[in-house]
C-alpha cells in the first residue's frame, strides 16, 4: 500500500511561487506512477502533472511552462514546482499515487493565488 502525504501549500501573491511536496510511505514508490491533482471551488478534479517511474512528464495544458513535476526514489518524494502562480491556480492539490493500476490519494494542500 503506498499512503500519500502532501505538504507546501499556502497563501502566495500572482506571480509568486511555490514547491508543493508530497512523500508517500511503501517499498514500491519508485515503480509508481504519480500525479498531481487539484480542484478548485464548484469545479471538477483535474489533472495537473504527472510523472512515470521512469520520469516521463506529462502537463495540463494550462500549466505547461510554468509547473514542473519531478520525484525523487530515494526519498519516496514527488514534487511539483509551481511558478508564474495565477489567480486561477487556486485550488486544494491532492497527490496521487498508482501502483499497479490502483488509486491512493492524499488529503489535499490548499494553495491560494492573491490577485
Amino acid at each position: 500500500q503506498v499512503q500519500p502525504v502532501e505538504s507546501g501549500g499556502g497563501l502566495v501573491q500572482a506571480g509568486g511561487s511555490l514547491r508543493l511536496s508530497c512523500t508517500a510511505s511503501g517499498n514500491i514508490f519508485s515503480i509508481t506512477l504519480m500525479s498531481w491533482y487539484r480542484q478548485a471551488p464548484g469545479k471538477q478534479r483535474e489533472l495537473v502533472a504527472g510523472i512515470s517511474a521512469g520520469g516521463s512528464t506529462n502537463y495540463a495544458d494550462s500549466v505547461k511552462g510554468r509547473f514542473t513535476i519531478s520525484r525523487d526514489n530515494a526519498k519516496n518524494t514527488v514534487y511539483l514546482q509551481m511558478n508564474s502562480l495565477k489567480p486561477d491556480d487556486t485550488a486544494v492539490y491532492y497527490c496521487n499515487a498508482r501502483p499497479y493500476g490502483v488509486n491512493y490519494w492524499g488529503k489535499g494542500t490548499l494553495v491560494t493565488v492573491s490577485s
